[in-house]
């Protein structure tokens, strides 16, 4: 790769976000005792000031390589990137807290939970608000929309719900840890290996013709309605051929662009999640001396930490891209559910610890809400401001939850 072309992808902004995020992360390191609880007040309010400015920076450059990888690779492998690097790390870092000193039987259920109701209704609903007012109303691919919420109605069931009833005390016995674990990451890796192969196409933007008024839309569908059973199979065929040809010739054209991009989210996202988890002690310092509730904190965390995606989201929301905003966020929390679940009851059965999965009945309560308002949301052709309106309101709702 020669110098004119690496300084074509990483220009001096990049560096710097780098070297602020890492800075940031390793400054942290080194305040380490001045930072230890309690804290005064005026230094965690400027701690956390420049801890969050900091990620605000860099979630900037994760988006944009995010956004650049999106358009040379194309969905849904270009949404799947920065989705699985930002789980990853999430992922490491509750294990790494469960394998460290100290009790944390529900570090993964706190966790996760707040990330669903975060990407579900918090991020989903301003995306479908500002996308709906802009465009009136968008259209998603409802094929592969339904394969998202299939995953996150069997996955959410087996990781907060069944545990309540078949479990002791919130968690899974041995005998029952193994069979989850093992159709949990069975469901996950067959949903990945069709997602990225012969069902690729079903994670797409739809036909934008779609996005006319409702009355031109019905003649419009009624004319596809004549010809669309005879074209699909063959549609299908050749969309699979073109997509598995496609994706190799882009990688193998664009080697050295995807790969840097690839390297610079990574090297830019690390900082993200490790300042975000550094700050947790100072939030729970300073929400214990408002009287706030310490869950408040995890949601707050894991809305950091999910700050690059959400901002794609917008974005994407913001340019009509529907089926992107479906993606990023659906297929976020698809892999967060997945991956989390079975690592840390793996990582449990193997150190002893006790895993908490079942929630209380007013966060089971909202979870269903959550659930049956996005089959109910995405079962429509066009997304709207009306939609997201709704799931705004009952991620508001569970705040109030949180808080009671």
């Amino acid at each position: 790769m020669s110098r004119t072309e690496l300084k074509t992808l990483i220009g001096p902004t990049d560096i710097v976000r780098v070297v602020l995020g890492w800075g940031a992360f390793a400054a942290l390191l080194l305040l380490h005792p001045v930072l230890a609880p309690p804290v005064a007040t005026p230094v965690l309010i400027i701690a956390l000031a420049v801890i969050i400015a900091v990620i605000l920076v860099c979630a900037f450059g994760v988006v944009k390589q995010a956004e650049a990888l999106a358009h040379r690779l194309g969905d849904p492998y270009g949404s799947l990137v920065l989705t699985l690097s930002i789980v990853m790390i999430e992922v490491i870092l509750i294990s790494a807290v469960m394998l460290g000193p100290g009790e944390h039987a529900t570090i993964a259920r706190d966790s996760v939970m707040a990330v669903a109701m975060i990407i579900l209704n918090l991020v989903i609903g301003l995306a479908l608000l500002v996308g709906g007012l802009r465009h009136r109303g968008m259209a998603h691919n409802r094929t592969g929309t339904s394969a998202y919420l299939s995953m996150l109605v069997v996955l959410v069931a087996f990781a907060f719900g069944l545990p309540a009833l078949i479990g002791t005390d919130g968690s899974y016995t041995v005998a029952q840890e193994i069979p989850i674990i093992v159709l949990t990451l069975a469901l996950y890796a067959f949903f990945l290996y069709r997602q990225m192969g012969a069902q690729a196409g079903d994670f797409t933007e739809v036909d934008p013709r779609l996005l006319q008024s409702p009355q031109r839309q019905e003649q419009t569908e009624q004319r596809q309605e004549q010809t669309e059973q005879r074209q699909e199979q063959t549609e299908q065929r050749q969309e699979t051929t073109e997509k598995h040809g496609g994706i190799r010739e882009v990688l193998a054209e664009h080697r050295t662009e995807i790969l840097v991009r690839l390297a610079l989210l990574v090297v830019t996202v690390i900082p993200i999640v490790l300042l975000s988890h550094d700050m947790a002690a100072l939030l729970d310092d300073g929400l214990g001396r408002l009287g706030a509730p310490v869950a408040l904190a995890g949601v707050l965390i894991a809305g950091i930490v999910f700050l690059p995606e959400s901002i794609t989201a917008v974005r994407a929301a913001l340019g009509g891209e529907a089926q992107r905003v479906n993606n990023l966020c659906h297929g976020a929390l698809v892999s967060t559910v997945g991956l989390t679940i079975p690592a840390v009851l793996i990582i449990g059965m193997f150190t002893g610890q006790t895993v908490v999965l079942a929630e209380s009945p007013a966060n089971l309560l909202m979870l269903g809400v959550t659930l049956l308002l996005s089959v109910t949301t995405f079962a429509a052709k066009r997304v709207t401001a009306m939609h997201g309106a709704a799931h705004l309101v009952t991620f508001a709702v569970y705040l109030v939850v949180l808080l009671s």
